[in-house]
């Protein structure tokens, strides 16, 4: 099943992320490359993220990205994960 993932950033989060980014691309990086990670990225501003996923179920696709840096850190400060459906 695909998942999409909406989230917020932190105020500066580009300051702030600085110390957490290398760790946080490895782990994307990891995801992509077992097929779980279809795309994710901020929006312009920095302000908001969203992302795909490929995964058995929605408590996996949050557990990953709970487990991600930037959730532990605080630098994303809300996501919402839901089953979606690809038209095209």
């Amino acid at each position: 099943m695909r998942f999409v993932l909406w989230g917020t950033y932190c105020d500066n989060a580009l300051e702030r992320r600085t110390p957490y980014r290398e760790e946080h691309l490895a782990g994307l990086q990891r995801l992509k490359d077992d097929g779980v990670l279809i795309t994710l990225g901020p929006t312009e501003g920095s302000t908001h993220v969203f992302g795909i996923y490929e995964a058995d179920s929605r408590e996996t696709v949050e557990g990953l990205v709970h487990g991600d840096v930037y959730w532990r850190q605080g630098i994303w400060t809300a996501v919402e994960v839901h089953p979606w459906i690809q038209a095209f």
